[in-house]
């Protein structure tokens, strides 16, 4: 076969990217869960696109994975507006933030992931930028320094954040709508991985939906990333596209994955609270030395399901373990242990 015959494949990370960008709906009304948050938004639009102006600066608080990149991405599409995406830990300085917002056309949305992680002398720059579209450039240093004005174009600030209580109140002030996303119900999440599946062209009966939604921790990305698993098993195991319920379990299983979605990092947290420290309470600090991670990724990845499902307790005093929590590692509840109806 001559070599002109033969069609090359697409280079992997674009065959991922092409994938990840389908798997990402495109307008509000594709857009599955968060249904208050999607009626505030796409009143604010509707309204911006009415008066012919660029939409307020939106800020979007919740835990990763939940749709925040994705809600930014939907702003822009549904303003027919360019999106232009940056990150807080890339802007360590006034002069990087001045760079970004100089750079600007008029109405182009700015997504900024992570915001409560700019540096401060930028969001001081920020403030200004926000409200009169406008920033001050200090040239020279000492007492010769002046003070340069700068207009700006018009744009729509979009802010992302799993720390909301980490931003300055003179920057949550100037937000104009603050959105904050919960976690999913778990038909919310049977909805996202159907749809997922039709695009990874996957069939998934509906016990297979469940299971895999039951074990996503209310988090559409974990969802998305456990059905790519279990496309990746049946294709390997079955040679199909078609995973049977066995499939499913056997695939998450592999993946340390439990019946209520705990990973390895979870039940290392809890036997570590529930048997070493018998129930607690137990310092942030030294629960995640334990386990060997830092203390953020114990408090912004491990503790917020755990808490939600009822398996942890953050108290002044330090981290407790529920009777919820000893039944799920299988040790007995001990008589006179700390729980939450105490405190």
């Amino acid at each position: 076969m001559a070599d002109d015959d033969v069609t090359a494949p697409e280079p992997l990370d674009e065959v991922e990217l092409a994938v990840e960008g389908a798997l990402r709906p495109g307008t509000l009304a594709e857009f599955v869960g968060q249904h208050k948050v999607r009626g505030q938004l796409q009143l604010l639009l509707d309204a911006a696109r009415i008066q012919q102006r660029p939409a307020d600066h939106i800020l979007l608080a919740g835990p990763p994975g939940l749709g925040k990149t994705t809600l930014a991405m939907i702003v822009a599409q549904e303003s027919e507006r360019p999106l232009r995406l940056s990150s807080g830990p890339a802007i360590q300085h006034a002069g990087d933030l001045a760079a970004l917002l100089s750079s600007l056309t008029p109405g182009e949305v700015l997504f900024i992931d992570e915001i409560h992680r700019m540096a401060r002398s930028a969001e001081e720059m920020l403030y200004l930028a926000m409200e009169d579209f406008r920033i001050d450039i200090m040239v020279g240093k000492g007492a010769g320094a002046t003070s340069i004005p700068l207009d700006l174009a018009p744009f729509t600030l979009v802010g992302a954040t799993t720390r909301s209580g980490m931003l300055p109140n003179p920057l949550r002030d100037r937000f104009g709508f603050t959105a904050h996303l919960e976690y999913y119900e778990p038909d919310e999440l049977e909805r996202v991985v159907e749809r997922s599946a039709s695009v990874l062209g996957v069939r998934l009966g509906e016990a297979q939906r469940v299971e895999i939604a039951r074990r996503s921790r209310g988090t559409p990305r974990i969802a998305n990333r456990l059905l790519r698993r279990v496309r990746d098993y049946a294709l390997v195991h079955s040679g199909g596209t078609q995973p049977a319920l066995a499939d499913v379990q056997a695939a998450l299983d592999l993946y340390d994955v439990d019946a209520i979605g705990l990973d390895r990092l979870d039940r290392a947290v809890l036997d570590a609270l529930v048997r070493r420290f018998r129930g607690g309470p137990v310092g942030l600090s030294t629960l995640a030395v334990t386990v060997g991670e830092e203390p953020d990724t114990v408090e912004s990845v491990v503790e917020p399901y755990l808490v939600r499902i009822g398996f942890m307790g953050r108290t002044p005093r330090g981290r407790i373990a529920t009777p919820e929590a000893y039944a799920h590692v299988g040790v007995a509840h001990p008589d006179g242990a700390l729980n939450l109806d105490d405190l």
